[in-house]
């Protein structure tokens, strides 16, 4: 079964941090209830990776202005049938920020967050069963704008508010502060 590394994966995520054991329990019932749960074909929802992506020192975070949510966020995006959601993460973070090199900090989940997608197009609401992992880049910090952003920008951490009110990525910086 291509979903019990994931399942797994999410029960030492549940270990970890055991105040989350409801968003955990759900993202669990999704994925062992839908074969397809890594596809963007599966209309109510889909597995997603993405990255928390620090530079070398981790003071700073990239954050991308999404376009179709013109929203600050993490890169990151859909699995396309992988099971690997680190190599997701890693995939995403280089198409969508150009960087290289970016390493996992960890092969642990760092995070996990389940997010509604509203209507767009011919495309309905769904939701996103987010993975989230934290990446570094020890480079020069050089990043290209793809065509999923509007703009890219290395925030101070301790500034991440100036940017964004999501929690979900607020979360990610207090997760960064006491990892």
């Amino acid at each position: 079964m291509h979903r019990i590394v994931l399942l797994d994966a999410l029960a030492d995520y549940r270990s970890r941090f055991p105040e989350e054991s409801e968003t955990v329990e759900r993202f669990c019932h999704f994925v062992a209830n839908h074969a397809d749960c890594f596809l963007r074909s599966l209309v109510s929802g889909h597995v997603t990776g993405s990255a928390w992506l620090v530079n070398g020192d981790g003071s700073k975070v990239l954050l991308t202005h999404h376009r179709k949510l013109e929203r600050w966020l993490q890169p990151g995006g859909h699995a396309d049938g992988d099971p690997d959601l680190l190599a997701v993460a890693l995939r995403e973070a280089v198409e969508e920020t150009g960087l290289d090199p970016i390493a996992p900090v960890s092969s642990r989940i760092f995070d996990i967050d389940i997010h509604p997608i509203p209507a767009r197009g011919n495309q309905p609401a769904h939701e996103h069963f987010d993975i989230r992992y934290a990446l570094r880049h020890e480079g020069d910090g050089e990043f290209i704008i793809s065509e999923e952003s509007l703009d890219l920008a290395w925030v101070p951490i301790d500034a991440l508010d100036e940017y964004t009110n999501e929690e979900s990525v607020l979360r990610l910086a207090r997760k960064w502060a006491v990892s």
